[in-house]
Parts: C-alpha cells; structure tokens; sequence
C-alpha cells in the first residue's frame, strides 16, 4: 500500500499489516525507528505501538498503510539529559510517554509491590464463627489499632485497588490488616470449605514504610533507560547458533559490531565464547574442554543439574553469558563488572554433556532482599516449567541462607508472569494444606507463610490481593476461596511435573559481607 510519491522517514507513524498469534491479518499502529536502502529496494524497521519490542521487525513498503501516515512533530532541537542538544525528530506522543515511563515500569510491576490498604477498624470485635460464604470462606478478624501496611494519602482513608479487588454493590471495601496477623482456619462440612480468621499475631513489625515503593531503577543490572537511543532499539542480531539450536534474538546486544553484521553467530554452548563462522565452532571445539557449565554442581536430579558459578572467578564465562541473556531482556542493562554476581545455570544432561536451559543471577551483598537480579529461560525450553523451576530453585536458596527474598525490579513481562503464578500456587498450596491438630483449629500468620515460603511478605500480601480473595465481611477481613480457585490450583498443581527436590540440593551459603574480596 505504500505510495512512494510520499517519503517515509524515522519517527512517522502509521499502520503496518501482521499476523497475530490466531494467523489473522492485522494493521497495528507502528512506529518507524529505521530505514534502509537494500539493492534499490527500501526496508524500514518498524515498532508496534503498545507492544513489547520483541515483535519489531524490518517490513517491505507493501505492508505499509500510507494513506493513514503520520509525520513527526517538526522540532528544531530536541534536549538532552546532558544539556546538550540533539537532533532527532521527535513522533507524536514521544515527550508523553518518556514523562510516564517511570510510572509505566512502575505498573508492570504491582504484584511484586505493595498494595495501598486502608487502617483497620480501631474497635476489635470477638472471634466468631461464620458460615462459608460461598464453596470456601476465609474470615479474616483485624487486630485492634494496628498500624496500616501501606497507605496512598497522607490521611489515610485511601481504598483498596479497584483493579485488583472490584467493589460488590452495596458494601464498603477495606482491605487486609498488618502481616502479623493470625490466620485461624475453621473445617466446614465441605472437604473443600474452610473459614480462616485472622487475629492478632506475636510479632508486630511491619516492613512497609507506609509509602508504597517505586521498583528502584539503580544498582546491580537494572537499566535506567538513559542510555536509550536509536542504536539500541533496534535488534542488532539476526540469528544465534547454540548447540542444536537457533535462537532468533528479541532486543539489542552489545555484541562485537563485526559479528552483528553476519547472518548468524555461533556459540560455544559450553563456554559461550562467539566465533563468526561454522568452521571457526568446529575448531573451538577440539580445543575446548569443558562439558558443562564452570563452577559447582550443586543439584542434580534426574537430567537437571544446577551450577553455582562466581562472577570474579569465571568471568570470561559471566560475560558471555550476561550477553546473549541480553538478547531476550530488555529491562536488564549488561555490566562487565560481574564481580558482585553469582550465577546460576541449570542444565539438561544427555551423552554429550550439559546443555543450557536458563539461568538467574544475584547479588553476593544485597541490601534490599533481592534473591534473583536477573532470570531467563532460553526459547527453546519456555513454555515447559523450566521457568517455575528456576523460581523455585532461588527461593530454595533463600530458604538455606534463611532469609526472605523478592526478585529485582522491574520485572519483564513474561517475568512477571512466571512469578505471580509461582507465589500464587505456593500460597495456595499452603492454606489448602492447614489441618486442625488436637481438635483445635489451626493457625498461621502472615510471617508464617513467609518465613515457610521465603516469599517476602509484601509478595505474599500482593498475591492475595491480585487472587482477588481479601474481602471485608461483618467487620472481618476475610480470605474467600471459591470452588474456581481451588479447581484451577489443582488443575495447575497437577500440570507442574517438575519441582525443586531439597534433599539433592548440596549448598553450603557464604556470608560475603565478612570476607575484604569477593
């Protein structure tokens, strides 16, 4: 549809036809970032507006709709964080977004932050016993005067999210008390029914501040996005040879320029070391001695093998690998200083050794409980468990060291996915499991299930909020399961083969803080 009369230029928005997952022809609102001139034929490197950059790609003219095109606004000089000036056109609404991206990060990670609640009644009632309201009930009672988890006014007369829990006609919402409350389950007739009471618990800190906390944008790999520009927004690589597969990458890395420019690069898939030929791998390899990751094995299980490898001891091996985890995530930055880092790597065995399937990093030192700085699964495994499987695997860790964790933020999107899904079959699986002891009906604080799961407790609150089940009933906070819930968990439950063996974990955790070297 392109007419060529009509010159198309960086930063000129218009429709763009693509298949969607169903196969069906659509026409997006793209923006374009790039054009290129290929034997007298033009191509122009396309962003889908309102989508993840993973899906930009280089178009011909014919998919272009030039009769809905869109010039850039016309402006002299556009500033620059430095003072100086640039010359790039700015497109329409680019100024309105780059004032929003912080807000924006900030939203693609709510389940991880935590969620405005409101004070609880100041008047205590007595503990009774209700009939389930619905298939499962949880009656939640608010200890007397306790102090809000977090607030969203200064007054403190803030509602709940309504995104998260949507308000029932002819009720007020209010939301969950503190994190030490008790939880006290009551067995109704129904094996699937339980009432959950929360009362007041021994332990009354609370980490919350008060202020909801903004995903810091600083330290360890988190990218600031300062360092935005044209070059890295568009994907500089087109194919990447690794073992028995070919990963076609979905962001920018900063590999060496005279490998971006070849149509493939090949990778060791025990060192990771890029070469820029086929011929090149095959001479590495009988050269190359390694059969698995660098470092310490410390699990195995059946083909799964987990390597624990140092940053300042492996650091050939951390470079390489923090570069082609780039290619598939855009909210990390790449720091050649791995020295702070350790990494895990969890492999796949078969006769010729232990292939790659995904890997997280942390921090030696962290000051904030962060247990995971970065996380990816390579394609080819997504989509198989292997993405819980890591998750589990960290907070495993977290439980050796005996601490709580929480990963860093921002979380990508298919990150945040994987984790909400983690922290809610956890945390159901633990309430679904509650049984009375002596007659007496048991019960479980807030800090309980953190200091059970490792989960940190603004994560466990937050997952019972996205869950939808804190409700305000007959002056009660109260926990709702209904027969969806618990359906959809053990449908899920029994879906998820792979899981996290503790007795095969063999990691004996280092305090970093005592030694004058990492």
């Amino acid at each position: 549809m392109a007419d060529h009369s009509v010159e198309i230029t960086e930063g000129c928005r218009l429709p763009v036809l693509r298949r969607n997952q169903e196969n069906e022809d659509e026409w997006p609102l793209a923006e374009i970032l790039s054009v290129k001139d290929i034997s007298g034929r033009k191509l122009y490197y396309v962003h889908y507006v309102d989508f993840n950059k993973r899906l930009d790609e280089w178009v011909t003219p014919d998919r272009l709709d030039i009769k809905k095109l869109q010039f850039p606004k016309k402006e002299a000089k556009t500033p620059m964080k430095n003072g100086l000036s640039g010359s790039r056109p700015s497109s329409p609404e680019r100024d309105v977004k780059r004032k929003a991206e912080s807000v924006s990060l900030a939203t693609q990670v709510t389940a991880a932050t935590p969620v405005p609640s409101l004070p609880a009644s100041t008047e205590a009632s007595q503990a009774a016993l209700y009939t389930a309201i619905r298939d499962a009930s949880f009656n939640i009672k608010s200890r007397e005067e306790h102090e809000p988890l977090t607030s969203l006014t200064t007054n403190g007369t803030t509602s709940i999210q309504r995104h998260l829990i949507p308000p029932q006609p002819g009720r007020k919402r209010k939301n969950c008390g503190g994190t030490d409350e008790m939880v006290k389950v009551f067995q109704n007739n129904s094996p699937r029914c339980s009432t959950v009471y929360l009362l007041p618990g021994e332990d009354s800190q609370d980490s919350s501040d008060g202020i909801p906390s903004a995903p810091r944008m600083t330290g360890s790999l988190v990218s600031d996005r300062s360092h935005d520009d044209i070059v890295t927004r568009m994907k500089n690589i087109g194919c990447i040879e690794l073992g028995r597969h070919r990963l076609k990458p979905w962001y920018f890395s900063p590999y060496p320029q005279e490998l971006t420019s070849l149509p493939i690069i090949y990778l060791c898939e025990f060192c990771l070391k890029y070469l820029k030929s086929l011929k090149c791998l095959q001479r590495h390899l009988t050269k190359c001695n390694l059969r698995h990751p660098p470092g310490n094995e410390i699990y195995r299980k059946g083909t799964i093998s987990f390597f624990e490898i140092d940053g300042r001891k492996n650091k050939a091996y951390s470079q390489n690998l923090c570069l082609l985890a780039k290619c598939f995530l855009d909210h990390k930055t790449l720091y050649y200083d791995t020295d702070p880092f350790l990494f895990y790597v969890m492999t796949e065995y078969d006769p010729k050794g232990f292939h790659i399937v995904g890997y997280f990093s942390k921090e030696k030192e962290s000051t904030e409980d962060y247990n995971v700085a970065c996380i990816l699964t390579l394609p080819p495994y997504q989509r198989r468990g292997y993405g819980k499987l890591l998750i589990e695997f960290s907070y495993e860790l977290s439980k050796v060291e005996g601490k709580t964790g929480t990963p860093e933020k921002p979380l990508s999107d298919l990150g945040l996915l994987s984790y909400r899904s983690y922290w809610s079959q956890t945390i159901l699986e633990i309430l679904m499991d509650l049984k009375s002891e002596n007659g007496e009906r048991p019960q479980i604080t807030i800090n309980e299930i953190s200091e059970i799961t490792s989960i940190k407790k603004e994560d466990v609150i937050s997952t019972l909020q996205y869950l939808n089940l804190i409700n305000y009933y007959k002056g009660q906070y109260i926990l709702t399961l209904s027969e969806d819930i618990v359906e959809g968990h053990e449908c899920a439950m029994q879906k998820r083969h792979l899981r996290i063996d503790p007795k095969c974990l063999h990691f004996t955790p280092k305090d970093w803080s005592k030694r004058g070297k990492w």
